[in-house]
Formats: C-alpha cells, sequence, structure tokens
C-alpha cells in the first residue's frame, strides 16, 4: 500500500528544532524562518552537542555571515512560493528586497558567488517542486496551479516545468494518475 503525505515544511522545521531544543534544554524565541534567539549563552560543549542532535535531521547551524543570508534569501524564497499564506503579487526581486532589506542586486550577486546558481533559477525550481505535489495531492487543474504559483500562463508552467523534469505537467499528471490506479488495484 503506498500513502501519500501532504505536508507544511515550516511547520516540519519549526516543530523539530523545537522538540530539539526543548530536549536539550535550551531557552530561545523564534525570530524568523530558520532564525533563532538562544536566550542564554552556550558552552562549546552544549553548542556541539546541539548540532550533533540537529545533524540527524540534516539541520546545520550556519555562522558565516555570507551563508546566513544566503539562507534568509532561500528560506524567504521557500516562504514566497510554498505558503498559501502569502499570495505573492509583486515581482519576486522587489519581495525579496523588501523582505530582507538589501538592494536585489546585491542579494543576487551574493547568492550567484556563494551558491554558483541564479536566484531566479532557485526560484524555478521551488516553484516546479511545489507543482509536482500539488499534481500529486491536490486535484487542481493546471490552470489553477499556474495561477497559485503565479504564472503568467499555462504555456509558461509548462515550458519551466518540462524544462526543469524533462517531461510536461501533463505528461507527470498521466504518469501520478496510473501510480495512483496501479496502488488501488494491487491493494
Amino acid at each position: 500500500m503506498t500513502l501519500f503525505f501532504k505536508f507544511n515544511f515550516n511547520l516540519l522545521c519549526q516543530k523539530i528544532l523545537d522538540e530539539v531544543l526543548t530536549d536539550q534544554g535550551i531557552n530561545y524565541k523564534v525570530i524568523a524562518f530558520g532564525e533563532i534567539e538562544v536566550l542564554e549563552k552556550l558552552s562549546k560543549q552544549r553548542q556541539q552537542e546541539l548540532q550533533q542532535a540537529l545533524e540527524a535531521y540534516h539541520i546545520e547551524v550556519v555562522e558565516n555571515q555570507k551563508s546566513i543570508l544566503v539562507q534568509k534569501i532561500k528560506d524567504t524564497i521557500i516562504d514566497m512560493v510554498f505558503n498559501e499564506d502569502t499570495t505573492v503579487n509583486v515581482k519576486s526581486s522587489v519581495y525579496l528586497a523588501d523582505a530582507l532589506g538589501h538592494s536585489y542586486g546585491y542579494l543576487s550577486n551574493l547568492f550567484s558567488e556563494v551558491t554558483y546558481t541564479s536566484i531566479e533559477h532557485f526560484i524555478i525550481l521551488q516553484k516546479i517542486e511545489h507543482a509536482k505535489q500539488l499534481i500529486i495531492k491536490e486535484d487542481l487543474s493546471l490552470t489553477e496551479i499556474a495561477f497559485r504559483l503565479n504564472y503568467s500562463s499555462v504555456a509558461h508552467l509548462s515550458t519551466q516545468f518540462k524544462n526543469t523534469t524533462g517531461i510536461t505537467p501533463s505528461a507527470f499528471q498521466r504518469i501520478i494518475a496510473k501510480r495512483r490506479e496501479f496502488n488501488q488495484n494491487n491493494n
């Protein structure tokens, strides 16, 4: 039997961080997604114990200032793309500049310098990943998915989807439908 799951990345990460920090007995305050203020001084040993506990979930503490800002850029993009409550009707460049308090040019150059890819490419990857999840978990048309992901048209979504995955979203929908049918017939 195959089960399909729907989950919220932000809530999942917050829950994991809450559990690990509570288990470690660390007093903290959530500032933003991926950003926590520790309300006490941690010894080197406690910092290492925390890092080891987080490694089990593939979460790491970022210490380099450039890496911290790049992670904030990624977190902001993921929130912008995946969060149903924040339907963004402005350009992503304006959204990122406003959210992070830096010019888009600076953010773009820094992101490219650290990750060797562009912010635009990262946004496309996140949008296509979200589109795949919507196709798998929701009963939405491609028009509804394109609208939800702020594409100008289904053709634009389809082009980016095919360029990223190698198949069209319609073909992906057929594959998922056949997989569901196969699983239902075998269970």
